[in-house]
């Protein structure tokens, strides 16, 4: 089964050979994160260190629309994920980007809309974590990526209509030279346009043997994944609305859900998680929302999360996040800072 635990993230298997292709080492992107090293080798992530390992590689590279267009390139079609090479398997370009919109679903931390209009096709970044939209390096190469997939399977050079960025950058020379196409920032969103005449151009990597052994795995993988996250979420919701002073009783959350609290235990179970591993993420997630917050003190934030002593909460915290939620709230602040304002 998989494991229902949305927020933690997968890096790309070939995310750090990339970056050894850039002549960046996981040790680079560890001291300028400043995580352990033992953390940034996990497979996966919760949200704040995989925004902090892609703001690192950004700042080792030292210029936005730069990191983007190198990593967008230098990664190699053998190191695609399987829910990845299904795109570039497709039969033409609209199939892959309508599997990659699928099956982006498996991989947070942003969904992708796909709208077809007139003489232009806007790709659009929906991201699920609103109180903390991605670097602009992270939202950049998502949609650099896009046009690469199309210029890697036609075997033709693609540009795009226009791309729109959220985000301000310094330069956009590297960033239109790779797309073809004028970069507007500051926008109400990030999209990627493109000329809605290349989703017709057939993929020369077309290769409809490998996608009949690909897609029945990638769908069962996604059917179950979203079954997973409706109960899991209904859990956590429930959860979050009652752990301010205490800890959510199993049997009213079960009650609410119209099930007995042995029924839940057992679809829980079934779905690769439990009531206790659940609550711990409820308690993360609104623990780091909350934390996001200047108004709030760290001892208030503890109750709210449902713990009585501040010092039991720290302690969880640092399993979470291995760090204090004081140094957690620097960082954070100083990182949001640094997106509005560049780095100082």
């Amino acid at each position: 089964m998989i494991s229902p635990t949305v927020e933690r993230i997968q890096l790309a298997p070939g995310f750090w050979s990339s970056l050894r292709r850039l002549g960046i080492e996981a040790r680079d992107i560890a001291r300028q994160a400043q995580l352990p090293t033992s953390l940034i080798q996990q497979p996966s992530f919760t949200i704040e260190p995989y925004f902090a390992i892609w703001q690192a590689y950004s700042d080792l590279i030292g210029d936005v629309g730069t990191a983007i267009v190198k990593l967008a390139t230098a990664f190699e079609t053998a190191h695609y994920p399987p829910s990845a090479l299904s795109t570039f398997h497709a039969r033409d370009y609209r199939e892959a980007l309508t599997r990659m919109s699928r099956y982006k679903q498996l991989c947070p931390p942003e969904n992708l809309r796909i709208m077809e209009e007139g003489d232009c096709c806007t790709i659009e970044l929906d991201g699920r974590h609103a109180e903390q939209s991605g670097p602009p390096v992270l939202l950049g190469t998502t949609l650099a990526y896009l046009i690469e997939l199309g210029r890697r399977g036609t075997g033709q050079s693609l540009t795009a209509q226009r791309v729109e960025f959220s985000f301000s950058l310094d330069s956009t020379q590297a960033l239109e030279a790779f797309f073809g196409c004028r970069i507007r920032t500051g926008a109400d969103g990030n999209r990627l346009k493109l000329h809605r005449r290349d989703l017709d151009r057939p993929f020369v990597s077309y290769n409809a043997e490998l996608l009949e052994m690909l897609t029945p795995a990638l769908d069962r993988a996604l059917d179950e994944h979203l079954r997973s996250r409706s109960l899991c979420e209904a859990v956590k919701q429930l959860q979050k609305r009652n752990l301010v002073g205490g800890r959510p009783d199993i049997r009213i959350v079960a009650s609410e859900l119209g099930m007995s609290d042995r029924t839940l235990q057992r679809r829980l179970r079934d779905e690769g998680t439990s009531f206790k591993h659940l609550l711990a993420q409820a308690r993360h997630e609104q623990a780091l929302s909350y934390l996001a917050d200047p108004s709030l003190d760290i001892k208030e934030i503890a109750f709210l999360v449902g713990y009585e002593d501040q010092n039991s909460f720290y302690r969880a915290f640092r399993l979470w996040e291995r760090d204090t939620p004081t140094n957690w709230r620097v960082r954070h602040e100083v990182w949001r800072s640094e997106l509005v304002t560049g780095p100082v």
